[in-house]
């Protein structure tokens, strides 16, 4: 992988690393208008921090995103995730056109992009970027098992 996609990665990791200093789950995503190659959206996950199921790092930077750029339709950009998106981001992820997408770590119980019920090979997805999992997925991992481990 070049150096460009691994450092937007990396920056998604910096954003899941935050997220599990308060307390949430280390998912971390970026937005990156190809074009430009800036860095439009960055979030990690706020689900507690907002009383929001919905606080996805993937929805949180969706949004962020589709505010700096003044659309909705994000087809010329690339989202870098942590994590396999579960169902719910990569619905959001179809509807705002995402050109690619590259996570890290699989998420067999809740991913719905290579697991699950494979969001993106469905008839009823109207848009599929193209997408490149397994990037960084030792980190990202790492980063979730030792929270996960620690809860229990």
């Amino acid at each position: 992988m070049d150096m460009e996609r691994q450092s937007y990665m990396a920056l998604a990791l910096d954003s899941a690393a935050t997220a599990k200093r308060r307390d949430e789950v280390p998912v971390g995503a970026v937005v990156v208008h190809a074009p430009s190659q800036r860095v439009v959206g960055r979030a990690g996950n706020q689900m507690r921090d907002r009383n929001d199921p919905s606080a996805h790092a993937e929805m949180l930077a969706l949004r962020a995103a589709g505010t700096a750029l003044g659309t909705a339709r994000l087809d010329q950009c690339d989202l870098y995730v942590t994590l396999e998106p579960c169902t719910m981001c990569a619905g959001a992820i179809s509807l705002a056109r995402i050109r690619r997408l590259y996570f890290g770590a699989l998420d067999p119980k809740a991913g719905a992009v290579e697991n699950g019920v494979r969001f993106f090979q469905q008839p009823s997805c109207h848009h599929a970027p193209e997408v490149y999992g397994g990037i960084d997925a030792d980190r990202a991992g790492d980063l979730l098992r030792d929270y996960f481990q620690k809860k229990r």
